[in-house]
């Protein structure tokens, strides 16, 4: 299968990719800005926005599928899970990214014993059983978390729900297989086979990813962190010209 994907600007590749729960669309105003320096690609991961279904879908697959999709060097913006859909992709093709930012990820997404950064077991497990149940009402909801907690958690909902309006929702099979990812990602124990830069941008108010969990990956990467103050799960939507500067700047530099 291929992917959708959607090409602006020149210069060094850009591939923007989005989390769970949404689609490509969400980067539309960030990669009009990055498009100005480098050739921006924005991601529809599968089952979500104009990009088929595939299967088995799992976080090696998704890296798979990117890495075909991508024969030449890339940048990689990843946010949320697409953050760790872009370390996957590192990991397995060391020589294929320039550099990595992650926005708001985690390398375990789901709490544990020795990692409470994260979001609790019941939460992705009533995420699953609302999927089945209503599915829209379901979606409505993981928006409003995205926003929690953020000092514009009102206009960057709206901005999440016109994003999400602008293309096909992610299908409900592809979500399903998106929270199992959520579930069963951990990545701690590889990442110091990471061998490109790193740049790590958060928000300050985020409950879904909390700022403990990119405070944790600089010590670990020995990586610059943004944490964006007032911001939640969004920070590239709700502090807009803070997050494309630390952006701009990082990929002048690598």
């Amino acid at each position: 299968m291929s992917l959708y994907i959607e090409t602006l600007g020149q210069g060094e590749d850009l591939v923007l990719i989005h989390g769970w729960g949404i689609h490509g669309a969400v980067w539309q105003r960030t990669a009009e800005q990055l498009a100005r320096s480098h050739c921006v690609h924005i991601v529809d991961l599968p089952g979500c926005g104009a990009s088929p279904m595939v299967t088995p879908y799992t976080l090696a697959e998704l890296a798979r599928l990117l890495d075909q999709a991508f024969p030449l060097p890339v940048h990689v913006l990843g946010w949320s899970l697409g953050g760790a859909v872009g370390v996957q992709w590192a990991l397995v093709a060391p020589d294929k990214l320039r550099s990595l930012t992650l926005c708001a990820s985690s390398p375990s997404f789901m709490q544990r014993p020795d990692w409470p950064h994260a979001t609790p077991e019941a939460t992705l497990a009533a995420f699953a059983q609302g999927l089945s149940q209503d599915y829209a009402a379901t979606l409505e909801m993981f928006l409003g978390l995205q926003v929690m907690g953020s000092k514009d958690g009102r206009s960057v909902l709206r901005a999440l729900q016109a994003s999400l309006a602008s293309r096909p929702a992610p299908q409900a099979d592809a979500l399903m297989a998106g929270l199992a990812i959520l579930r069963d990602t951990d990545l701690r124990a590889r990442l110091a086979e990471l061998a490109c830069p790193v740049l790590l941008q958060y928000g300050e108010r985020d409950r879904m990813t909390p700022p403990q969990a990119g405070q944790w990956l600089a010590a670990q990467l020995n990586a610059q962190l943004i944490l964006h103050p007032g911001a939640g799960h969004a920070p590239f939507i709700s502090h807009e010209a803070a997050f494309l500067a630390a952006q701009q700047d990082f990929l002048a530099r690598v």
